[in-house]
């Protein structure tokens, strides 16, 4: 099942970067440049573990990502397409890479298990 999940993630990953290559007007590169700029939220961690939960589960919920692009789409406005196709492509990429949505108790608790180490 795991791996199922991350083909998943992997064709939803490709599908963002296919999207923003080939109907937006920026240039390729600039999706690599900011495509850990998602990755900001985490300074929510700074305050408490409730805080971080909430601003990185926030910018990395794929609902929301995907809620950005169709916005972009209605409105004509690429800026906000592209912001959603990179929190789409870089929140599908962490969960390949078992970065999953955290819990409040711990920032290695995630809705995919503990990150590293089994607590």
């Amino acid at each position: 099942m795991k791996n199922l999940i991350k083909i998943e993630e992997f064709a939803l990953f490709g599908l963002a970067v296919l999207l923003n290559h080939h109907f937006l007007p920026y240039a390729w590169w600039w999706y690599w440049v900011l495509f850990l700029a998602p990755d900001l939220s985490m300074i929510g961690y700074l305050f408490n573990t409730k805080i971080g939960a909430f601003s990185y589960n926030l910018v990395h919920h794929k609902g929301l990502a995907i809620l950005y692009f169709v916005i972009g789409y209605f409105i004509s406005s690429y800026s906000v397409q592209f912001i959603g196709l990179l929190f789409l492509g870089h929140s599908s990429f962490d969960r390949i890479m078992g970065y999953g949505l955290k819990y409040q108790d711990h920032f290695k608790h995630t809705h995919l298990g503990w990150i590293g180490q089994e607590k």
